[in-house]
């Protein structure tokens, strides 16, 4: 079975550890842990990973955040990936720092990226792990806050919920969607 894994964020030093990239981040770690180096390619930058019998195509897009649906789009139809196969790792600032979500469809929940991926795809049915970045800003500082690096202390307890992420990714890839969320999303 072949999976592609989108993990969500904007190219440029000036994003790297930013709190919108958690999707790069996330990959970047799984990528790391098991030795793969990512390439650049069509919208995106990927690297294939076998896990349990199952191929993942890690995929980074290209095509920054508001045009993610752009090369999710492609990555589908190229390998031939229905919507019940994919994975979308973005950032949500309406869940607390480090809380992860998994649904099988659901609202953009005013996430550009994710408006972007179901206005492409006409659907909001396909799966996604929202990364809970926090709301701690001031009114009309939004921006500002998902641009922004991660504090000292995130920063010290991001490899944890990296690695949760990570697990909740491969339990979607092996035992569906519907036991992975009964593991991942929990308090």
């Amino acid at each position: 079975m072949k999976y592609l894994i989108f993990g969500l964020g904007n190219i440029g030093p000036e994003y790297e550890l930013t709190r919108h990239n958690i999707g790069f981040l996330v990959l970047d770690r799984l990528a790391d842990k098991e030795g793969l180096k990512f390439q650049s390619d069509r919208y995106a930058f990927v690297v294939e990973y076998k896990y349990k019998g199952r191929t993942l195509l890690l995929v980074k897009p290209t095509t920054f955040m508001n045009l993610s649906g752009k090369a999710v789009n492609y990555w589908m139809k190229t390998q031939n990936v229905p919507a019940d196969n994919i994975m979308v790792i973005t950032d949500d600032i309406a869940l607390p720092y480090g809380t992860l979500r998994m649904r099988g469809k659901g609202s953009n929940g005013g996430h550009n990226g994710l408006g972007n991926i179901q206005q492409v795809l006409g659907s909001e049915v396909y799966p996604r792990l929202r990364f809970g970045v926090g709301s701690e800003f001031s009114k009309g500082r939004q921006v500002d806050h998902v641009l922004g690096k991660f504090t000292s202390k995130e920063f010290d307890e991001l490899p944890i919920f990296m690695d949760k992420a990570i697990d909740g990714v491969l339990a979607f890839c092996t035992i569906g969607i519907e036991r992975a969320m009964n593991t991942v999303n929990t308090k």
